[in-house]
């Protein structure tokens, strides 16, 4: 869960205004089936997918949250409170509460109220692709890079002696301070930009007990007495990290009101502690990009 202001995302702190918590099924349980579906559809023609849902708990139109709470003029929204039915009639519904016909779903669309809620979105899960492919020509240690063997050897002489005319032109104390300029911190950020360049759309990062979050600078990395122990009395571990690319998806770039960070860190209990419905609060950890 995020707060949407971006001065919250000012504020002194490890996380910021964020807050994670973690629910977890026994995999016999009343909403999931023990074995996952098929990944092959079915035989015969593909049946029309439902408008909308028929059954389930009635959610707030504004929040998303549980509905008790209805429209008593067209007995369709729900909401969770009196405040945010007010706030939902000023926004709009007073206008469209029972201009629609029986048996038009559309009425049962929930608005976007984005001074809220995010867009929602399916996260589709693959396994990272391994950095250097087997069948690569590309040589891992090679750091001047490979030849580009599709110019023509004319050209290729061409680009070589406009190269080396450069760095000629260039004197020794020149060179020595743009050395210099390439600080650890530089680094570390060139080595986060290469690996997200391989998978440049993920949103989520998943590496539960395996190798440690990609970090997107040296400084606030937090140290093992940083990270506080589950509830529980276990250790908290990484599980995984949410990559900044999912900015560009939150629809929250108006100039100087934007939500933002380099990379959100989650740990979890490594007991995997509690069962059934409950929501346990693990740890998030903030770092931005400077």
């Amino acid at each position: 869960f995020a707060c949407r202001g971006a001065a919250c995302y000012r504020l002194p702190g490890p996380r910021g205004p964020l807050c994670v918590f973690r629910n977890q099924l026994p995999r016999r349980n009343d909403t999931y089936p023990e074995e996952p579906p098929s990944e092959e559809p079915p035989p015969g023609p593909a049946a029309a997918p439902p408008r909308r849902l028929r059954g389930g708990a009635a959610l707030c139109r504004v929040c998303g949250c549980l509905g008790p709470r209805g429209c008593g003029r067209c007995h369709r929204a729900a909401y969770c409170g009196p405040e945010h039915q007010a706030l939902d009639w000023r926004r709009g519904h007073r206008r469209s509460c029972g201009q629609h016909a029986a048996g038009d779903d559309s009425a049962d669309a929930i608005p976007e109220h984005n001074e809220f809620l995010f867009p929602e979105y399916e996260i589709l899960i693959e396994p990272e692709e391994p950095e250097f492919p087997a069948d690569s020509s590309v040589d891992p240690n090679d750091e001047q890079g490979a030849v580009d063997t599709s110019k023509d050897p004319k050209e290729q002489e061409e680009l070589r002696a406009t190269g080396s005319a450069t760095f000629q032109s260039l004197d020794e104390e020149t060179l020595e301070a743009m050395a210099k300029h390439e600080t650890e911190e530089d680094k570390i950020f060139q080595m986060f930009k290469e690996r997200v360049a391989a998978e440049p759309e993920q949103i989520i990062r998943y590496c539960r007990g395996g190798e440690g979050p990609i970090w997107v600078s040296g400084e606030n990395i937090p140290e093992e007495k940083d990270i506080p122990n589950c509830l529980c009395g276990a250790k908290r571990i990484f599980e995984f990290q949410i990559m900044p690319q999912l900015l560009n998806h939150l629809q929250v770039d108006s100039l100087g009101e934007s939500v933002d960070w380099g990379t959100l860190v989650v740990y979890t209990c490594a007991d995997n502690c509690g069962e059934g419905n409950e929501y346990l609060e693990e740890f998030i950890w903030k770092q931005d990009f400077s």
